[in-house]
Formats: structure tokens, C-alpha cells, sequence
């Protein structure tokens, strides 16, 4: 599983350069009557700071994941089927030599079912993260591309150490680009610099706490008690964008997972529980603003 959570821990750099986005992702299950439906918006404001190239960026975000327990599971469903995520980050950019920048991100969220009327400190998780970006992606350069190394530690990761994250971007062609590592990789194909053709594959998912913990019973008559939710899917599929204006764009990618597997944990994030394991249909749609 150390390969799922590096990609989970990389995720959070994918909305670095936009500035805010408003999406919409649906989820069936296949060889199930579960379902699942996910609402996420999310909006960054860069502010100039006193030195040229170095800005401050607070960000929040906010999740609504609606789960259709539909099938038959030896929990109680009740209060299990809407999860919440409120994000709050503040980002530090620094532009410096030879094209490097340095990007220092911490920030909290709160990720619940929220069935009981206080937060507790497991609906509380810290995240930070270090980036070293060496870009060429202005005009001036004839291939434009971007390198991003770093490492991203997160409380709800399980782990007492942080995690790398590594990915490039490069133009090769007037109309073709493509980005290698996490949390996305991609090959794009603009047509007439108004629509955009990709093939792509990436990681989606969530983790959750939930506030009154389940007890499962299994068929043998022994139990379990899960504190936590937590959802991972690799998947590819083919997208497609439309620029309603240089920095406005419309999405929607369709795909299908190569790994899906929703699943209920104790405290030590030992699995107890998996919903579904069947890799299944991906569809997600939405209008984000980029940089």
C-alpha cells in the first residue's frame, strides 16, 4: 500500500496553479448497488509579496461526498453516507535563480461524517509540504517545461515520515505536451489552442474519520470497531477541456480504474472492512480558473 499513499500524499499538488475550480464527480460500483457522488470546489488567492516573483497564497477548499450504502454490510449505515472535508492551507512562493522556485505549503482540515454536534480531534488532520520547481515555461524558452521534486507529510497518512513527490511537465511540439510522475500523467493534444485532447492516467480518493465508530461483525461472531473511512483509485481514461477564455476552461474526463477499493479502518489504519473492490467507471466534470 506505500505506493497508494505517496500518490495520495502527491495529490495536493494538483491545484497549485489554479486558482479556483468548481467539479462534479460521479462513481458507480460495479457488481453493486453502491454508488458514489462527490462535490469539491475550492479557491486560491495569490498575494504579491514585497520581492519580484514571491507571493503568499492562502487557499480553502470543501468536499461533500455523498456514499450510497445500498448493499448489505455488517456496520450500521446509518450516518455513513455524507463525508465533509473543509481545507485550509497558506502557500509561501519564492522565485530564485536559474529559473528555481521554492514552495513551502502547510495547512488543516476537518474530515467527517459530522453525525454528533462537536469536532474531535480525529476529524482534525495537519498537512505540509516542501516543492522544488525548476520552470521554463515561458516564451522565451523553445520546449517549455517544468520540474517538480519535493516531500508532503500528512497526519492522516499513517506514517511518521514524509513522502517524496516528483513530477515533469514538457512541450515538445507546438500542440503536444506531456507530464510524467505524480499526482497526473498525461499526453495532451491542443486543437486551434480552444480544445484540449488528453490521454491521462492519476490517483483519486478520500479519507475520513468517522464520529461514532462502527462495529463490525463478522460471519464468524467476532468484531471489529473502524474509526475511519478511506477510499483509493488508480485509474486512466481519455479528457477533454475547452477554453472559454485564456484562463477559464471546462472539463470532463472519463475513465476506468485499474485499482478501486473503499474500505473501513481501525485507529492503526489496519484494514477491516472493504465495500468494494471492483474497478469500475470514472466521470468527472467541471469550469476551474488557471494562472
Amino acid at each position: 500500500m506505500f505506493i497508494f499513499s505517496f500518490f495520495i500524499a502527491a495529490f495536493s499538488y494538483s491545484q497549485e496553479t489554479d486558482l479556483a475550480r468548481v467539479e462534479y464527480t460521479y462513481i458507480p460500483q460495479v457488481n453493486s448497488k453502491n454508488s458514489i457522488n462527490r462535490f469539491r470546489t475550492f479557491v486560491n488567492l495569490p498575494l504579491k509579496l514585497g520581492w519580484e516573483g514571491c507571493y503568499l497564497i492562502p487557499g480553502f477548499e470543501y468536499r461533500n461526498l455523498d456514499m450510497d450504502i445500498n448493499d448489505a454490510v455488517p456496520f450500521e449505515k446509518n450516518g455513513m453516507g455524507r463525508f465533509e472535508t473543509l481545507r485550509g492551507s497558506i502557500s509561501a512562493v519564492f522565485k530564485m535563480k536559474n529559473n528555481w522556485i521554492i514552495a513551502i505549503r502547510t495547512g488543516g482540515e476537518l474530515a467527517s461524517n459530522f453525525e454528533e454536534s462537536t469536532i474531535g480531534n480525529n476529524d482534525i488532520n495537519f498537512t505540509g509540504a516542501v516543492y522544488f520547481i525548476k520552470d521554463r515555461t515561458g516564451t522565451k524558452f523553445k520546449t517549455p517545461s517544468r520540474l517538480i521534486v519535493g516531500v508532503n507529510y500528512s497526519t492522516n497518512a499513517g506514517r511518521p515520515f514524509p513522502l517524496p513527490i516528483f513530477n515533469y511537465y514538457r512541450k515538445f511540439q507546438p500542440d503536444w505536451s506531456y507530464s510524467l510522475g505524480t499526482p497526473k500523467s498525461n499526453l495532451k493534444y491542443f486543437i486551434h489552442k480552444k480544445h484540449v485532447i488528453q490521454l491521462y492516467a492519476t490517483l483519486d480518493g478520500f479519507f475520513s474519520n468517522i464520529q461514532k465508530n462502527r462495529t463490525i461483525t463478522y460471519p464468524d461472531g467476532s468484531t471489529a470497531v473502524a474509526e475511519n473511512i478511506s477510499m483509493t483509485m488508480v485509474l486512466g481514461g481519455l479528457g477533454y477541456e475547452y477554453y472559454i477564455s485564456k484562463h477559464i476552461l471546462f472539463y470532463l474526463y472519463g475513465g476506468w480504474s485499474f485499482y478501486n477499493e473503499i474500505r473501513l479502518r481501525d485507529t492503526d489504519l489496519n484494514n477491516l472492512y472493504v465495500l468494494n473492490d471492483e474497478n469500475t467507471f470514472y466521470l468527472r466534470s467541471g469550469i476551474k480558473i488557471k494562472i
